[in-house]
């Protein structure tokens, strides 16, 4: 392989949140975090040489954002996603959770309501209440194998003034990738409802055979002027940690509304490596990770088998994209308010407890498996004995 997923680079020591949370403030030494969306694998080498680069420089003051930060966005959407933007509806945000705060409270008002579709990444939640607006759950539908939208339940919570509607796509934690009928479908009660839809595609490029991320807003030039769209190179290139990601608003009138919220909550800087970071990945990060995505499958293959041939009692939810998928843990007869602590005290092994994505996933938990082979297997193996021995 030209590049070496199957490497551990040890993090000890880089304060790792990943790492050091569950062995260090958690207590257990030797855990395996399988837990936060934060892949093992070093960045790509394009990206690694351009902050060496501007690292070599030793001066980092207060860095302006260059043209071509937002240009490689722009070339980025157009060449894998098909999706043609003027770099200029682009704005630099710290991070896609902050630019969900600066949303809420540029286009609601306290108390309104705004609608996710559960379970789901938890953050949408702390978005809304932290800024006192007020969570509207649409859940997905599950058939016990794969979920999909209600958009019948959707119809029933659109609630003027609050019409906003955080879109998960891909989803997180249920690793859907939206199909373009289920998308025109939510399109067209966006349109005849006067939604705005604020669509997370952070893991927009993280989808497996078969599947195709569908942008949102592309699908017509209507939908483009309600939507707002979210992306980052941090879950696709593990730069998370660079606190750099960007929206798009080819509305005009929306996109003042956004910079001046973002100015309001005094954000008018970026981070002068993250600034670096984003705009190399996006311009040479092509080749690695039309090479990790195979690594990631199979991946998804080897967990899927193992649970299947040792551990029936657990289900996967095959995902179609992201590096994350929820495991259905019910068969276990474990309350699901301890199966987190019995995965992490009895088997070593922290994952994502589903009850924090909504009520709906309790009984589940969130497994990453954006890492080396050989650790996704010791985690199942730990997991097995633990099973096997209660």
């Amino acid at each position: 392989m030209k590049y070496d997923f199957d490497r551990i680079v040890d993090r000890t020591g880089t304060e790792s949140m990943k790492w050091a949370h569950p062995r260090r403030d958690l207590g257990v030494a030797d855990a395996i975090p399988m837990w936060v969306a934060d892949m093992d694998f070093e960045a790509p080498p394009a990206v690694v040489e351009a902050l060496r680069r501007r690292a070599e420089h030793g001066v980092f003051g207060y860095p302006l954002v260059p043209p071509s930060f937002f240009e490689a966005a722009a070339g980025w959407l157009g060449r894998r996603h098909g999706w043609t933007v003027e770099p200029s509806w682009l704005s630099m945000t710290p991070g896609i959770v902050p630019a969900l705060n600066y949303i809420v409270r540029a286009f609601t008002r306290p108390g309104d309501p705004v609608i996710v579709q559960t379970p789901v990444y938890h953050p949408f939640f702390y978005a809304i209440e932290n800024n006192g607006r007020r969570v509207v759950r649409n859940p997905l539908r599950f058939d016990g194998r794969r979920y999909t939208m209600d958009l019948d339940d959707l119809r029933t919570r659109i609630d003027a003034p609050g019409r906003m509607l955080i879109l998960c796509s891909p989803h997180n934690p249920v690793g859907r990738v939206w199909t373009r009928a289920e998308l025109e479908a939510l399109a067209r009660i966006a349109v005849e409802r006067d939604l705005l839809v604020v669509s997370d595609e952070i893991h927009h490029d993280l989808t497996y055979r078969g599947h195709r991320h569908q942008v949102f807003a592309a699908l017509a030039p209507e939908l483009a002027q309600q939507t707002i769209t979210c992306i980052a190179p941090s879950k696709t290139f593990n730069t998370a940690g660079l606190s750099t990601a960007a929206v798009v608003v080819p509305n005009p009138d929306l996109h003042k509304k956004f910079e001046d919220e973002a100015e309001r909550s005094g954000f008018d800087l970026g981070n002068a490596l993250g600034i670096v970071a984003f705009e190399a990945a996006y311009r040479h990060g092509d080749d690695w990770l039309d090479a990790l995505l195979p690594y990631l499958e199979a991946n998804i293959d080897i967990l899927e088998r193992f649970l299947a041939d040792r551990l029936p009692e657990i289900k996967l939810i095959r995902p179609e994209g992201t590096y994350l998928a929820l495991l259905d843990c019910r068969g276990l007869g474990i309350e699901p308010g301890a199966l987190n602590d019995f995965f992490l005290k009895k088997a070593g092994v922290y994952f994502s407890d589903g009850k924090i994505f909504g009520d709906e996933a309790a009984g589940f938990v969130r497994i990453n498996f954006g890492c080396p082979r050989s650790v996704l297997l010791e985690a199942l193996e730990r997991v097995e004995r633990a099973v096997k021995a209660r």
